[in-house]
């Protein structure tokens, strides 16, 4: 469900959004009646009330949910960090708050500092009797209350020494902590410390250095998506707190901004953090960050209704609504059996954290907001999520992890509920286009296949803070495929990031080079030359180091019944192109690409890879991987193939004309096979590789692991005359004998070139066409003029189903014939055409502001 810019402030109460427009600019003092459109200082002053305690009772849960039997561990773990932390503090040195810890110059030391007294606190307020120790330790919250006021004293007071390091601790996470933490303790610093709540919050506003006269500002690039929740969530606390009706009523009507789906033709403060109409999200301008801020934001939305239950700030029930619509077409596809994909994590793929442990904060909102949707079905359908996801993910989700000990209480009840029988929320079978972020989710019962890709529009990878050191290609043609009942720890995550190598990730082609990471190449996890423009997080830092985008226009595809298409063109990214040019400083280090046009066409049994026109403009050799997966160093592994010429596969490291391949991991029970479509001299590796986990992340352990690394692909030696060509088929669960069959089986290459690629499949009569470049393309029966990504499907009966899409997002409509007898319009999105031409059937689509969407026509036989 998706809302207008009218139909989202349709949803704030008339309080709200009066005392929205009164505000002739930011201000903390406590509004009058008058002020808020005749709204009595009693009702503001009770939804002060409510919201303290739904706070509360958010973070610390209620007796009721801490007397659930599951959430005994969720508690226990709350009072052991705190316990944790109070022995740190005792053992604390000079310049230290907690041992460890030290201050004065660490932006993430004091961060962390705040969090420890928030969660020592929290165990304090924390109903039941899981710490008696803690529970209502008046010493025990005097000392936080002291813990604060030395902070801000020695360490956060001082605006004029603060807002060193990362802007993220100064404007959000210290907030964030602090914020609690003076609801937590509220009645402690009223007696205690009558002013320091006040202090704080004067230095909260202070720190909001990228918003506007204290306040958030919706203008700011720092102020949006995830960030933008945060920030607005701490100030309704800072209003609670406070008294200040103001700050509330500002924040809510801040927050609901982020549930507006994005619009690139109609971008509203500039902002394109947020979730799209096609599924996609996207963080920092141009990241596909489902996975990470996505989840973030998910979150604290979710914590938000609890907030705000209850009061008369949000209209919550089509918010509500809202936020179960990102769960349904947002977050459930690139979840897969409990782990969330690589190809939306950012950065975090790098970190020691799992794709299990990312999906809980996924399972948690879906549980919460199983109590909060109004409409029976669909609070069903959310339970029934959440079971699937238990049932299915190898690796049990953690309730401990969950934020709140109420949620832990719900999701023990939705397991033990027969009334929800689990179930995904999308079908089994699915091929779900984000266009909108350079993403591709093909899913078959038995696995699943995911596709990176970048463009102008958005990031080939995301590097910050010395975490994803070698990120160079995961944007090329990246993928990632899922196998069923697999622990996806052991074929992904850190790992297959630390023991394959960057250049020969699954489905990439690079240059044979060697690339050194951005703190090898300047000393810093950030490029330092502020004469220059290149801050720590300057827009020249994301623009050219954090998150480059590419420089082509071409990436995208079409998506018919559950099958699709894409279409890729490599090119060189933004830093290359402008420090060719001249306009980066001389010391700044870019990186030239291969170069070539890609092609998948993912089926029901197979996924079809195309690659034409592979070259190095710089003569270097060329590789371009069909596939890479990693397994247990006592893996049994078998390798069989067979080549071209039908002769046995004789083996590892040498280029062989192969016609398939099959890799089998006995102990997993999983197998994958490769079905080459055109001949193709390929290189097979099984090698055992060790190396340390800070390879790709400065912050992790310096841990070695071992790894058994399978890598399949080709090689265009250095100074080839000839570009490359690679046509093959990756078939999960193939056997060897279903392998043999592809030399005469259903799949067809009908074009691999720089041009045009495409295939047809006999079985599914389907024809799928990649067309890159202006002209007219032909092929099996189909012609289209200039870039486009076309899928046909023919019935028995005759009927036809037609997809097309615009990959470059710039055309304005898009000319398909469809060659041989007449056909009739049926069923057409808006903004097809049909008509009758010589030899067959014209179909035109308006294309422009589509942003890639696929279009569809359905047609049978006969004239109008």
């Amino acid at each position: 469900m998706s809302l207008s810019r009218r139909a989202l402030l349709s949803l704030l109460p008339a309080a709200t959004v009066a005392g929205q427009a009164a505000l002739a600019g930011p201000t903390n003092a406590a509004p009058t009646s008058a002020r808020w459109g005749g709204r009595p200082a009693s009702a503001a002053a009770a939804d002060h009330g409510r919201l303290l305690a739904n706070t509360v009772a958010t973070f610390a849960g209620t007796p009721e949910s801490n007397a659930h039997p599951e959430a005994a561990g969720k508690l226990a773990a709350i009072a052991e960090t705190a316990r944790e932390w109070l022995a740190a503090w005792d053992a604390a040195g000079a310049g230290e708050l907690f041992a460890g810890l030290p201050l004065g110059d660490n932006d993430a030391h004091l961060n962390a500092s705040y969090q420890h007294l928030y969660e020592i606190a929290l165990a304090t307020v924390a109903p039941g009797d899981a710490a008696p120790d803690l529970r209502e330790n008046a010493a025990v919250r005097r000392r936080v209350v002291e813990g604060l006021a030395w902070l801000h004293e020695q360490h956060y007071g001082d605006q004029s020494a603060g807002y060193y390091g990362n802007w993220f601790h100064w404007e959000i996470g210290i907030s964030t902590h602090v914020s609690r933490t003076l609801v937590l303790l509220a009645d402690e610093l009223t007696a205690q410390a009558p002013e320091l709540t006040a202090t704080y919050v004067a230095s909260m506003d202070t720190y909001l250095r990228n918003g506007e006269n204290g306040d958030v500002d919706l203008d700011s690039r720092f102020h949006t998506g995830a960030n933008l929740a945060d920030i607005t969530v701490n100030r309704v606390l800072q209003g609670a707190v406070t008294g200040d009706e103001a700050r509330i009523v500002k924040a809510v009507a801040d927050l609901t901004t982020v549930f507006h789906p994005i619009d690139p033709y109609d971008l509203r403060h500039g902002v394109t953090d947020g979730f799209y109409a096609d599924g996609s999200f996207l963080q920092h301008a141009s990241v596909a960050y489902t996975g990470s801020y996505g989840t973030s934001l998910l979150g604290r939305v979710t914590q938000a209704f609890s907030v705000l239950a209850g009061t008369e700030y949000l209209a919550r029930a089509e918010l509500v609504e809202v936020v179960r619509g990102w769960l349904v077409n947002s977050f459930a596809p690139v979840v897969f059996e409990g782990w969330m994909m690589e190809l939306v994590r950012g950065r975090a793929v790098s970190r020691t954290t799992s794709g299990y442990a990312a999906v809980a904060a996924v399972v948690e909102a879906a549980v919460d907001l199983s109590a909060a949707v109004e409409h029976p079905e669909r609070a069903r359908e959310l339970r029934g999520y959440v079971r699937y996801l238990r049932e299915t993910s190898p690796v049990a989700p953690d309730p401990v992890g969950f934020v709140s000990p109420v949620s832990v209480a719900r999701y023990a009840d939705i397991l033990a509920d027969e009334s929800a029988p689990p179930a995904d929320l999308g079908p089994a079978a699915r091929n779900v286009a984000f266009n909108a972020m350079d993403r591709t989710v093909h899913r078959r019962p038995g696995y699943a296949f995911a596709l990176a890709r970048s463009s102008r529009r958005i990031s080939r990878y995301e590097y910050m803070s010395g975490e994803n050191l070698r990120p160079w290609f995961q944007g090329d043609g990246a993928h990632y495929l899922y196998l069923s009942g697999q622990d996806q720890t052991q074929a992904f995550g850190v790992d297959y990031f630390t023991t394959v190598s960057p250049y020969r990730l699954a489905g990439v082609v690079a240059p044979v080079e060697e690339r050194a990471t951005v703190p090898e190449l300047y000393g810093h996890p950030y490029y330092d030359n502020p004469e220059a423009g290149f801050t720590a997080s300057s827009e020249a830092q994301n623009t050219y180091v954090y998150f480059p985008c590419s420089t082509n226009a071409h990436s995208g595809g079409a998506s018919l019944d559950g099958l699709g298409a894409v279409g890729l063109v490599l090119a060189d990214d933004v830093a290359w192109r402008d420090r060719a040019a001249g306009l980066l400083p001389d010391d700044f280090v870019a990186y030239r690409n291969a170069s070539g046009v890609r092609s998948w066409f993912l089926l029901d049994d197979e996924v079809v890879l195309l690659a034409a026109g592979v070259r190095d403009p710089a003569g270097r050799a060329v590789t371009a991987t069909v596939d890479a997966r990693i397994a247990a160093p006592e893996a049994d592994l078998a390798v069989t193939g067979r080549l071209a010429d039908g002769g046995d596969w004789p083996g590892t490291g040498a280029q062989q004309p192969l016609s398939w391949l099959r890799l089998a991991d006995r102990d997993a029970n999983t197998a994958v096979g490769y079905a080459f479509l055109e001949p193709a001299e390929a290189r097979v590796d099984l090698t055992t590789v060790t190396r340390s986990r800070r390879l790709v992340r400065t912050a992790n352990p310096d841990t070695p692991v071992t790894k058994r690394v399978f890598t399949l692909g080709t090689e265009l030696p250095a100074g080839a005359r000839r570009p490359g060509t690679l046509a093959c088929a990756l078939v999960p669960g193939a056997d060897e004998e279903r392998l043999a069959a592809y030399a005469g089986g259903p799949l067809t290459v009908l074009a691999n070139t720089e041009r045009l690629q495409a295939v047809a499949h006999r079985e599914l009569g389907l024809v799928g066409v990649n067309s890159f470049a202006s002209g007219r393309h032909r092929a099996g029966g189909i012609e289209v003029e200039g870039p486009a990504s076309v899928l046909v499907t023919r019935a028995p009966d005759g009927a036809v189903s037609v997809a097309v899409a615009d990959p470059t997002t710039e055309r304005d409509r898009i000319a398909v014939t469809l060659r041989g007898r007449a056909l009739r319009p049926v069923a057409l999105d808006d903004g097809v055409r049909v008509s009758r031409v010589p030899g067959g059937t014209r179909l035109t689509v308006t294309t422009r502001h589509a942003y890639g969407a696929s279009l569809t026509a359905r047609l049978a036989p006969g004239g109008r």
